[in-house]
């Protein structure tokens, strides 16, 4: 039986490091070529990449600050169009028989090539975001995006005028689907009255579901035009149409994964953001890359989540204050999620 853990502690504020600051370099020994050198952190990105202002760039932020603390190499690979499983195993087995370690796969999609890749080279550790791996030298980053995504129903609701706010997926996957579970849950508790609309871009993230802001402005147009007033997508890169559209129309768009109000990309936007649901990727990324330098490396499923601080809501918009009884809410029902009296639904 593979050992479960919950951190008791997570590296906070990862997220917030420049995104333009480069890794930085070191000398360390080069691979044997079976894995488990000390080379450094390297971790291979999920579809749209780096520079998407949300979920690889929280990831990138969590190696930048590795490499500055550790002084080694580090390297980071982008995904190609099209990949297949093939491909993203080819490129674990490249970063490990470098000597990389440990290795981390940002995202559900690297799975399956993880699991055949992880057994290859027993001397690196391997690390996969938002999914479970078996595998002695594996250790699984979850999320408990169904809290986070609850504080951002409470505080849709607080901010809602028309009583109509959206949900935009970028994918129709159980992953996202613990995105708007908690986001329906925290709305539906906060006030019965107000209806959320779902939208998912895509089956699947072959079709561009989590890297086409064309689609994420396109669905949340939609949306807006049927009433909605606050914006809430869990969909990567597309989500940056999603808050672009909803800035158009001015109303509130919620951001995720990072908070995206202080992403300088999205600077011209950030008056529209009311929050982000945040999720502290970088903040895993670091804790295993520590836990391998400190020559104790985690294993099995380690979970982020409230009591961590593993999730949360970003409150960094000024406006997000001036909302009434918004904050009060947001803290309640974090308190109640923390002591258990709140059970937020995952599907």
């Amino acid at each position: 039986m593979r050992r479960t853990s919950k951190l008791t502690s997570v590296a906070v504020g990862v997220a917030s490091i420049a995104l333009a600051a480069t890794a930085c370099g070191g000398t360390s020994s080069e691979s044997g070529g079976d894995g488990g050198s000390d080379k450094g952190l390297a971790i291979a990105y999920d579809i749209g990449g780096k520079g998407d202002q949300s979920f690889n760039d929280a990831a990138y932020a969590g190696l930048q600050k590795a490499a500055k603390e550790f002084d080694y190499k580090t390297a980071d690979i982008e995904p190609t169009e099209g990949e297949t499983d093939a491909d993203k195993e080819q490129r674990l087995s490249s970063l490990a028989k470098q000597g990389y370690n440990p290795v981390i796969g940002v995202g559900f999609a690297y799975g399956p090539a993880m699991e055949a890749v992880a057994k290859k080279y027993p001397k690196t550790t391997f690390g996969i975001v938002d999914s479970v791996v078996e595998g002695k030298n594996v250790a699984s980053l979850v999320f408990a995006e169904q809290e986070a995504s609850y504080l951002a129903g409470v505080a849709a609701a607080k901010a809602t005028k028309t009583n109509t706010v959206g949900f935009v997926g970028g994918v129709d996957v159980p992953l996202i689907h613990k995105f708007e579970a908690g986001y329906k849950q925290g709305v539906q508790d906060t006030n019965p009255k107000v209806k959320v609309l779902s939208q998912y871009l895509t089956q699947t993230a072959e079709e561009g579901g989590f890297s086409s802001p064309d689609k994420g402005k396109a669905a949340a147009e939609g949306q807006i035009e049927k009433g909605s007033d606050v914006e809430y997508a869990a969909a990567g890169l597309s989500g940056q149409g999603v808050i672009e559209a909803a800035a158009k129309a001015k109303v509130w768009a919620i951001g995720v994964d990072s908070d995206q109000y202080k992403q300088a990309a999205l600077a011209k936007y950030k008056s529209a953001i009311l929050t982000s649901a945040l999720k502290d990727v970088g903040g895993a990324v670091f804790t295993l890359a520590k836990s391998v330098h400190d020559g104790k490396p985690l294993t099995g499923t380690q979970t982020f989540d409230l009591k961590v601080n593993g999730v949360g809501l970003a409150d960094s918009n000024p406006e997000f204050a001036k909302i009434p009884g918004l904050t009060e809410a947001v803290n309640k029902a974090k308190e109640g999620i923390i002591d258990g009296t709140i059970k937020v639904k995952t599907e």
